[in-house]
This record gives C-alpha cells, sequence and structure tokens, in this order.
C-alpha cells in the first residue's frame, strides 16, 4: 500500500501533470490533469480532478472530478475554436500563440488552507477561495468566497457561514496549518474531540 510521504507525492496512476509543483504529504488522485500549478503541504485532490493555473494552499480537500480553473476561449474573436492559438496542430508552418498562452498561465485561482471543494465543483480562473470555505458538489464558482463560508449553486452562493465571526477570526489567527507536523499530531485529540469553541479557547 501506497503511503504518503514529506519527500515526494503519492501521484496515482495514469495522471497527466505538466508545470506543477508539489510539498509535503501531497496525493494526487488517478487520472488527474494538473497544470501550472502548486499543491502546499497536506493538500490532495481525488481521482479525475482537472485543475489548471491554480495555488492550493495546505491541507485542502478536492474530491473527484472537480475542476479548477478551467480555460477560456477567446470569445472577442472571429473564432472561439483553439486553431488561433494551437495554430501548429493544424499548419507546420504555423506557430502557437506565445501571448495568448501567456494571459491564460497568469490568471491564477486560489485555493485557501483547509478548503473542501466538493465533488464536480467548477471554480473559474482569478477565483480566491477564502480560508476554511466549502464548496458544495456540482457548484460553480464565479465569485471569491470569503474565508469560513459554506457555498453551493449555479452560479455558487453562499448558505451559510461554518462559524460565527468571532470563532472564524480566532481560527485564522491561530493558523494551526502552519504549526509543524509535529505540533499537529501532538494536538490530534483536541482537533478530534474539543468543540470549535473549546478548540480556539484553548490555542488562541
Amino acid at each position: 500500500m501506497n503511503k504518503l510521504s514529506k519527500n515526494k507525492p503519492l501521484i496515482h496512476p495514469h495522471c497527466k501533470i505538466e508545470n506543477s509543483k508539489f510539498n509535503k504529504y501531497v496525493e494526487i488522485g488517478e487520472h488527474s490533469i494538473i497544470l501550472n500549478s502548486n499543491f502546499d503541504d497536506y493538500s490532495y485532490c481525488a481521482r479525475y480532478c482537472d485543475i489548471a493555473n491554480t495555488e492550493i494552499k495546505k491541507f485542502s480537500n478536492i474530491a473527484s472530478f472537480a475542476r479548477i480553473g478551467p480555460t477560456d476561449h477567446p470569445m472577442e474573436k472571429a473564432s472561439l475554436h483553439h486553431f488561433l492559438y494551437r495554430s501548429n496542430d493544424y499548419w507546420d508552418e504555423k506557430k502557437i500563440d506565445e501571448q495568448f498562452f501567456e494571459k491564460r498561465f497568469s490568471r491564477k485561482t486560489i485555493i485557501g488552507h483547509d478548503t473542501w471543494i466538493g465533488h464536480g465543483a467548477i471554480i473559474k480562473p482569478e477565483i480566491v477561495i477564502g480560508d476554511g470555505a466549502i464548496v458544495g458538489a456540482g457548484s460553480v464558482v464565479t465569485k471569491n468566497v470569503e474565508d469560513y463560508t459554506i457555498v453551493a449553486g449555479n452560479p455558487a452562493k453562499i448558505i451559510r457561514r461554518r462559524f460565527a465571526d468571532k470563532v472564524a477570526m480566532h481560527l485564522s489567527d491561530i493558523q494551526w496549518w502552519n504549526w509543524s507536523h509535529e505540533d499537529i499530531g501532538s494536538a490530534l485529540d483536541d482537533f478530534r474531540n474539543l468543540s470549535i469553541e473549546d478548540f480556539v479557547e484553548k490555542y488562541k
């Protein structure tokens, strides 16, 4: 059985990965496509995810079939088709449109610490998903999502906040996701057993 490691990512079979970086204890589910993206410590995606041009912070939980940072077509041009920018696929003497790809790669999506992206969710380019936020399954996110909020729907809208504002503020101040691996392990019983109010009271 494969195990997570601080030394190299656990990448399951049949993935396509280009120009991406993975930190400690990262896992990439089988048949996922990861392009021009970075996964910080402990973050993972499940099967068949398609992630492009995205910065994923620590402890992010990305369910299967999520699509993050999907690329757009040039709506303002005479044609939408990718012969405009992947021109060398159609004519030997033509080159790709480097300016188009540079702009596409620069449109970064940000997924915050300790987030949960539900099954089949779509998050558009240049969106920021705040720390502790949850995106419901099948949602289409077209606007930024605040810290510790739950959004769902197409387009995604706020369902509710996860915690009271004061609790969310204390969690943001605690930043437990920046603790050492050893300190998180030592506090495991508290993560499991304390109420959120008792947790922030103990560690704030």
